[in-house]
């Protein structure tokens, strides 16, 4: 092992020469040293870490002592420099210091009859594991800060504390750094030295899926990642999509951001499943004040001394946008919150202020406005609210909110990297919601908190675990469906019905797919009971393409014909309500669906030679119906990959020509073939920097080409070399 491996050459030189300053510093064996490593390479950190405790935590010539006593040390040898984690649900490394030493004192050593000996000194402290608090509640952070603070009064007032007589290196990395130098000064002040390593922060794991072609068959399509996307899969399920519930009313408002009347307090994630282009509903209500005031200038809010500074900096970044129905400024609020702490007002008071600063700012996010920036001040106001007031009883509601803004700040731009820890951080709101709330007495509360948290599940096994989490998923559904019950909120509990069904599909995909597909249909048809084509048009079309995905998988396992029949059922009852005029992307995705369902049933062994030609060509029309809506939406993303789509249309006219019962002439074969390799080579265009796939396209090329000179002659051939690009020739010419 070697401290010095970084990963730029240039900065191997430069963190050798700090570690060597680092090891001096901690080998003096000095009182009272408070030493900062910054380090955002972990796997850099954990080596120097592990490279100091190696060297000094067992010096070559440090007196050695025989143990006494079990209570005295837990090794043979006390050592001079003792590794400790940092615990992350009480982050306070002084009083871990302090418990160690409990746990441990220095032994004494050295005594005789005449003499009383002498303890050995106290060991180093090195403190790892800061940079896990970024995965923690605010809450936990804030307090790790506030020990810090309070670290500086004790070595101040030489406070009696065993820890003065040692040493300290906390290592962070650079955003904790700053964090530190802002919101913990009297800490910072106390600083005898900072070392700061080379080195790249270290990324968060991501896992994405991939889907590939295969020779045999019409190719799927990808498989969507995110069960908040409008995505197809293999036959494409939707869901309604992702919504603040702040109270029980029913009026939804639409990603178009539509002015809305401001509704009653509490959040949930409506409705989630697998991705869909259903609108946010979002339902929301608000505490209104005075008259909203005149934008202030920016060094107006510089007299704000008691809010933090981050709060603060981030309000002044919204100044100049407001919510429909907004009646007060950030401005006056915080005002009022600054008032209230100066008049050293009871925490109950300023719990109120900081939650009014946070509905506002939840107004205008479910208003449209999920910028990073609203967001961030929606969560720090409402965790101050509960700093101030743990025993509200809207703390519950809060908590929930705050995992929903978690969520949605995991959806936000440029946040991707740290989806992950975003989703466990709405979890974790979400789980200290519900041992809040009894579902015998606030069976709504419970059933909207479990509903979001099977949403969270849901997007946390797009990064890990995911039969485990789709698992969570479907438990969290479940239980939610237990007090939300269809006289309560029947249109709510279709929705959960169509998330729970839509959890099963998932899970259908890791293990026991017979059973979870059929428990999939059944969640799928009790939400169609509420979700009526009268009365709910859209939601009805996309629980009948849900049931065609279903019907579609379940196909693959048994009784192959009947589900196929009927998932094509499913999926042309759904067509007449996801039109090309209301619903064009979500028409296109079910016409895919459609198409695909069509042409595995003409590859049934068991389907009628005769009807064969049929399937295919409604195979073929419900993909050129899919390809012509794609192509004419600009600047809508689509769910399902049109190159693969392509591919499978020119399958479809392949394999048209080739059956056996085609009967069609000359010409018409020729028209046929040319499409296929008109599709094929459309599909290539997209597929350039996709090796595997694009080799694989490229054979459908060549397979097309031989089967014009097979039906056409050399003519044929010829025409079909026409057709395609120069560049290519070379690459197929060879292999005809």
């Amino acid at each position: 092992m070697s401290v010095n491996e970084a990963t730029h050459p240039e900065n191997s030189a430069w963190n050798k020469q700090v570690y060597h300053r680092l090891k001096l510093a901690l080998s003096l064996g000095l009182r009272r040293q408070v030493f900062l490593a910054v380090c955002d390479d972990l796997n850099l950190r954990n080596q120097v870490a592990a490279r100091l405790h190696s060297t000094l935590a067992y010096p070559v010539g440090q007196v050695l002592y025989q143990q006494t006593n079990l209570m005295e040390a837990s090794t043979s040898a006390y050592p001079r420099l003792v590794t400790l984690r940092l615990n992350l649900s009480d982050p306070n490394p002084i009083a871990q210091i302090n418990q160690w030493l409990i746990n441990y004192p220095p032994p004494i050593v050295g005594g005789t009859k005449d003499t009383p000996g002498r303890p050995l000194p106290i060991p180093a402290f090195q403190i790892v594991g800061v940079e896990q608090l970024t995965r923690q509640p605010v809450a936990a952070q804030r307090l790790f800060l506030h020990y810090l603070r309070l670290t500086e009064q004790r070595i101040s007032t030489q406070e009696s504390n065993r820890f003065l007589e040692s040493s300290l290196l906390l290592w962070v990395p650079r955003p904790w750094l700053h964090a530190i130098q802002q919101s913990a000064p009297q800490f910072w002040r106390c600083r005898t030295g900072v070392f700061t390593f080379a080195g790249e922060p270290t990324p968060t794991a991501k896992t994405k899926g991939s889907e590939r072609f295969s020779s045999q068959e019409v190719d799927l399509g990808n498989l969507e990642e995110s069960i908040l996307n409008d995505a197809i899969l293999p036959g494409g399920v939707g869901s309604e999509d992702v919504s603040f519930d702040f109270q029980p009313t029913e009026q939804p408002v639409n990603r178009s951001h539509k002015k809305k009347e401001p509704k009653p307090l509490k959040s949930e994630l409506l409705a989630v499943g697998l991705p869909s282009d259903e609108p946010a509903s979002r339902e929301t209500s608000r505490e209104t004040s005075s008259e909203i005031s005149n934008a202030p200038e920016k060094s107006a809010l510089e007299h704000f001394t008691h809010i933090t500074k981050e709060l603060v900096e981030l309000v002044l970044a919204t100044l100049d946008t407001r919510a429909e129905g907004e009646t007060t400024s950030p401005q006056v609020i915080l005002e009022e919150i600054e008032e209230l702490h100066s008049q050293k007002a009871v925490p109950e008071s300023l719990a109120l202020g900081y939650q009014k600063l946070g509905n506002l700012y939840r107004l205008r996010i479910e208003q449209g406005q999920s910028n990073l920036e609203s967001l961030m001040v929606a969560i720090i106001a409402y965790q101050e609210a509960i700093t101030y007031d743990e025993v509200s009883p809207q703390v519950p509601d809060i908590l929930n909110d705050l995992g929903t803004l978690y969520w949605m700040l995991y959806r936000t731009p440029p946040n991707s990297e740290e989806g992950q820890s975003y989703i466990e951080q709405a979890i974790e709101f979400y789980q200290l919601s519900l041992k809040l709330v009894s579902p015998q007495t606030n069976p709504e509360t419970y059933a909207r908190v479990q509903n979001n948290l099977g949403t969270a599940y849901g997007d946390l096994a797009r990064f890990s675990s995911p039969a485990e989490n789709w698992q969570s998923a479907v438990a969290a559904y479940s239980e939610a469906l237990r007090y939300r019950t269809p006289d309560m909120e029947p249109l709510k509990f279709a929705a959960c019905q169509n998330n729970l069904g839509t959890a099963y599909w998932h899970l259908a995909q890791y293990n026991l797919p017979v059973v979870h597909l059929k428990k999939a249909i059944t969640a799928y048809n009790f939400a169609l009971v509420y979700y009526t084509p009268n009365q709910e048009p859209l939601k009805y079309g996309m629980i009948q393409n849900n049931i065609g995905t279903a019907y579609w998988n379940l196909a693959q396992y048994e009784h192959e014909c009947e589900h196929l029949r009927t998932c094509i059922g499913a999926y042309n009852e759904a067509l007449k309500f996801r039109t090309p005029a209301n619903q064009p992307a979500a028409c296109s995705a079910t016409q895919n669906n459609l198409g695909t369902a069509y042409w595995h049933l003409a590859n049934q062994v068991k389907t009628p030679k005769e009807e064969r030609y049929e399937y295919l060509e409604q195979c073929i029309k419900s993909y050129k119906e899919a390809l012509n809506l794609a192509h004419s939406l600009s600047g809508i993303t689509l769910s399902f990959d049109v190159f693969a789509t392509h591919n499978n249309l020119g399958l479809a006219y392949y394999q048209l020509v080739t059956d056996a019962y085609y009967d069609g002439n000359k010409n018409e074969r020729s028209q046929h073939l040319e499409a296929s390799l008109e599709n094929h080579l459309q599909a290539l265009n997209g597929m350039s920097k996709q090796p595997e796939t694009y080799q694989t396209t490229l054979s459908y090329i060549i397979k097309t080409i031989r089967e014009f000179h097979n039906e056409l002659g050399i003519q044929g051939q010829n025409l079909a070399l026409s057709k395609v690009p120069g560049s290519l020739l070379p690459e197929i010419l060879p292999k005809l």
